[in-house]
């Protein structure tokens, strides 16, 4: 009788519990308290965490512009540029996969309009250049082979569109119901679904092809979407929410960035926020937004932010995706003369952005045999050397830990360690399912008392503290503020023996 009395207790508290969701409305009345409890509540979705957890992405830029040496197309490029002849998407992978990347992300289509596959709806793409493949299908194939995860970028912007006669982009066409996929002869799809949408013909092209993408190349990751728009015409807008339907109904593991599942970092510098808060206000609901905005201020998510925002609002769990080039651009353009970014440069930027609540996705854009350079592979491999060397052995295994409480809140957690170890890094998790709660911190080492070493911001999924070499039997988290009781799931600390302090 009392197993069963105490079983219908915890369903009690569970019941009575915060309720947890990816967006919460704020209202009018809500006071600071409720806010800050709000945001607490406020946590990721099954995809969105598993997006967190690969943390390092790759970036493939390919296509017209690897063989004119510009960064941007016209849309008015011959297809014959495309003069490739034997890619190797196997070495891709391979380099990824070593690096330590968990997921590759082509641009299957960029602004020029020129696609890597042979889509049913447009001319304008391998199907009439030199090489016949379908390079969207070969790097599916070479990622799971190498187990990474594939997803890819169908730019929302299309210059080819917007310049050719006969051209969908702008056209002044009304938006009518439309069936998806619009059926074409000799060309079947094995997966029968069908849609249809009120849209124009731009729209229900770009729709056409993501459907073709979508069923065709295996389990889809990632979907990514930019708002650069070098040139437009006729006032052409995007209907996204048609977009998400088409894709949360074929690819419903796929998370969705630039629109609500996650958002740019604000740069493509590889510049990380001091704090990056996964939980930001919204003025309206986003589950309900056709555009959204760059967000580029310093502070997104700050208690300050929150608190000063006006009412009513939606607090929505959004995480950033840190995208920058291994190179001096996003398309390859010559190994002579292209800048490639150093190891340390980026094993820097790794730990800044993984290492600061967000995604990293770096670009690494192949030449035009259809290879990773030597410079770019040589980089990726000692940074992946260095990822494992750090970060493999955790110096608190085997440690004792004891838990301070003040108001009974956690205040610090201290360590001892059988012997005396050498650390530069220290790595902080927070269980997510119980929000993002912990707003700043501090790392203190034992000698001859407590000495503090090192102090942080927010944690949410991951943050890396850097500082110079320490030896310590004894060290302390001590959390300095927070906005409900920490809930953290890992604490470890590591040694890079390469860093300079």
């Amino acid at each position: 009788m009392r197993s069963i009395s105490l079983f219908l207790f915890c369903l009690l508290l569970a019941a009575c519990g915060p309720k947890t969701a990816r967006t919460v409305r704020v209202d009018v009345n809500d006071s600071a308290e409720d806010i800050l409890s709000k945001a607490v509540s406020t946590v990721p979705t099954p995809l969105q965490l598993h997006a967190l957890d690969g943390g390092f992405a790759a970036f493939v830029h390919f296509g017209p512009n690897t063989f004119t040496g510009v960064e941007w197309g016209s849309g008015t490029e011959d297809p014959s540029v495309f003069e490739l002849q034997t890619p190797d998407t196997d070495q891709w992978c391979r380099i990824f996969r070593d690096a330590g990347m968990k997921r590759v992300i082509l641009t299957a289509k960029h602004h020029d309009g020129f696609v890597l596959w042979p889509s049913r709806y447009t001319r304008h793409g391998v199907v009439s250049s030199p090489y016949p493949g379908d390079i969207v299908k070969e790097l599916a194939a070479s990622c799971h082979k190498y187990g990474l995860e594939f997803g890819f970028y169908l730019s929302p912007a299309d210059l080819y569109q917007m310049e050719a006669p006969d051209g969908l982009y702008g056209n002044g066409s009304t938006a009518t119901l439309r069936t998806i996929p619009r059926p074409v002869e000799g060309r079947p799809f094995a997966n029968s679904a069908q849609f249809q949408f009120e849209v124009d013909d731009y729209n229900e092209y770009f729709l056409n092809q993501l459907f073709e993408l979508l069923t065709e190349y295996g389990p889809i990751s990632e979907v990514w979407f930019d708002g650069a728009h070098p040139k437009r015409k006729g006032g052409q807008l995007y209907n996204y929410l048609a977009w998400k339907e088409l894709i949360h109904a074929l690819a419903p593991d796929a998370v969705v960035f630039g629109k609500e599942d996650l958002r740019w970092c604000g740069n493509e510098a590889g510049e990380t926020r001091e704090s990056e808060w996964n939980v930001i206000p919204y003025s309206e609901d986003p589950a309900g937004m056709n555009m959204f905005d760059d967000l580029t201020d310093a502070d997104l998510g700050s208690r300050k932010r929150l608190l000063a925002q006006e009412k009513p609002f939606w607090l929505h769990y959004q995480p950033a995706e840190t995208d920058v080039s291994i190179r001096d651009g996003w398309f390859w353009r010559n190994d002579d003369e292209q800048a490639v970014r150093s190891a340390d440069n980026v094993f820097d930027i790794w730990e800044r952005s993984i290492g600061g609540n967000s995604i990293l996705l770096l670009n690494v854009p192949p030449n035009r045999e259809g290879r990773i350079s030597p410079r770019d592979s040589s980089v990726l491999a000692e940074v992946g050397r260095r990822i494992r060397d750090t970060y493999s052995v955790d110096l608190l295994t085997g440690a004792r830990s004891v838990i301070r409480r003040q108001d009974r809140r956690i205040s610090a957690i201290e360590y001892t360690l059988p012997l005396p170890v050498r650390f530069n890094r220290l790595l902080l998790e927070e269980d997510l399912s119980k929000g993002e709660r912990v707003e700043s911190f501090a790392l203190d080492a034992w000698a001859d008392g407590w000495q503090e070493v090192a102090c942080g911001t927010n944690v949410g999924h991951r943050r890396i503290l850097r500082f110079p070499e320490q030896s310590a039997l004894r060290l302390r988290v001590r959390i300095l503020s927070s906005r409900a009781d920490p809930h953290l799931s890992r604490i470890s600390a590591f040694l890079d023996s390469r860093a300079a302090d």
